[in-house]
């Protein structure tokens, strides 16, 4: 389910800039990392394109994923996004700009160590709307049946990851990586390199798909055994006079940060990946095998079922525990009565907005004349339950409620999609359009019944002072 998260959004506080080499398209590259607005999320802008167009970390615009996570939007083009995504995800960051004058980021050290180094240099900004998460409640999973690979992400306190990879083979074997918060990230995740097999490394370079690699931004495991002409091969394409295997079977000149570094790096792609899913994730990741292809897979499938709950917007309570405003309370500060009083609890109020609640029961007075035989609530008597629900809220913003009346000012974009009948529990959720000035608050109105939406409206009503004798 979607929920506030503690605390508000950050941006970073400054610009700051990183210049390296693309690591398939070799070609010089500038990034730089800016401050975005509030509720912006994580975007791309290509300043080296006619009008600067900006591609959105957004699962929907993945087109290919060999080598890298590759987005697409209005055939604009970013390669191998997941690295500088990831370093985002890591430091807590919720809405920046990342520029670039070419297709891809620079490689750097094929880790996302650089980044956040960078990312910290400048610091973050809290902002000041609230953070949103998707707190996952129940298990959710992608089985890709070709490679075997799967994505599982189930309830946890905290973003949680775990991998476990089964590469076939001799020199790298199985290995697991795991982080239990996502503020281990920096110091256990973020330094672990991307790694290629030797016949991989073959197959690219007679393919020119690996014109910016050098031994200083990938792990080379030798997985075959390495002939004269691919000796050859390999100085002429990292430009070192030697080349030779390690004793733990890496092509030389690199030393690993771990022991199992390339676990941890297929980690690092996760979170890189995930980050398409464009929410903050409470939960905990467990990937067998994974990949791009199958962790962007569970990315839209994620972000398919986000979409679908903020269509619904369904708030979740617990309804047996007490509620925040009691129908005594609620009629201390609005002046309505049984049986005009269509409010029985207020579940939630906030700054921006109030939840509340009522037990529709077959002893309503209006269910006597309306369709008696066939009782339905009347939709005009649920819109204003949703107004006196609002009331609650805007009335909380005065010291004296009780010296108050709400009075609607207009009511736009009614529409009922379900019956409400005998024996329905009635959710109204209330949020502010824009801040309540002087007295007059504008809302954005839906009532929920078993989970799904029934009525929405907005609305706007104005509080005035009784004039006392």
């Amino acid at each position: 389910m979607i929920s506030k998260a503690e605390g508000k959004q950050k941006t970073i506080a400054g610009e700051v800039s990183l210049t390296g080499v693309g690591l398939h398209t070799g070609k010089n590259v500038t990034l730089t990392f800016k401050p975005a607005d509030e509720n912006n999320g994580m975007f791309f802008k290509r300043v080296d394109l006619e009008g600067q167009p900006i591609i959105e970390a957004n699962a929907d615009y993945v087109v290919n994923t060999q080598r890298g996570t590759n987005l697409e939007k209005s055939g604009v083009h970013i390669q191998t996004s997941e690295h500088v995504l990831a370093a985002c995800v890591g430091m807590g960051i919720d809405n920046i700009c990342i520029e670039l004058d070419a297709s891809e980021p620079p490689i750097m050290d094929g880790s996302s160590k650089f980044f956040v180094e960078a990312l910290e240099k400048v610091g973050l900004k809290e902002q000041e709307a609230c953070r949103e998460e998707y707190v996952v409640t129940e298990v959710i999973s992608y089985v890709d049946e070709k490679s075997g690979s799967e994505i599982m992400l189930m309830p946890a306190e905290e973003y949680q990851l775990t991998t476990m990879v089964d590469f076939g083979t001799k020199i790298l074997g199985t290995q697991n990586a795991s982080i239990k918060s996502i503020t281990e990230f920096k110091d256990e995740i973020s330094d672990s390199r991307t790694f290629s097999f030797l016949h991989e490394i073959e197959m690219l370079l007679e393919n020119g798909l690996i014109k910016g690699g050098d031994l200083n931004n990938a792990i080379v495991y030798v997985d075959k055994e390495l002939s004269p002409e691919t000796m050859d091969k390999l100085r002429q394409a990292f430009n070192k006079d030697n080349i030779s295997v390690k004793s733990n079977g890496i092509l030389d000149n690199l030393t690993l940060h771990h022991p199992n570094e390339a676990a941890r790096h297929k980690l690092l792609d996760v979170i890189g990946d995930l980050a398409l899913v464009g929410m903050p994730i409470k939960g905990k990741v467990i990937a067998n095998k994974p990949g791009h292809f199958v962790n962007t897979q569970f990315a839209k499938k994620l972000k398919k079922i986000i979409k679908l709950e903020k269509r619904n917007n369904v708030p979740s309570f617990d309804l047996s525990k007490p509620p925040v405003k009691d129908v005594n309370e609620i009629m201390a500060m609005l002046p309505h009565r049984p049986p005009f009083l269509l409010v029985d609890k207020i579940l939630e109020i906030t700054d921006t907005g109030v939840i509340g609640l009522k037990n529709v029961t077959m002893n309503e007075p209006f269910f006597v004349g309306h369709f008696p035989c066939s009782p339905v609530m009347p939709g005009v008597l649920q819109v204003e339950a949703m107004a006196q629900t609002g009331g609650i809220l805007v009335l909380s913003t005065v010291p004296d409620p009780e010296n108050y009346l709400t009075y609607f000012m207009k009511i736009d974009n009614v529409r009922f999609k379900q019956q409400v009948l005998p024996g329905d529990t009635l959710i109204f959720k209330l949020d502010l359009l824009s801040p309540i000035r002087r007295g007059i608050c504008h809302m954005q109105g839906s009532a929920y019944v078993n989970g799904k939406l029934v009525s929405e409206a907005e609305l706007m009503a104005q509080i005035v002072k009784v004039k006392k004798d």
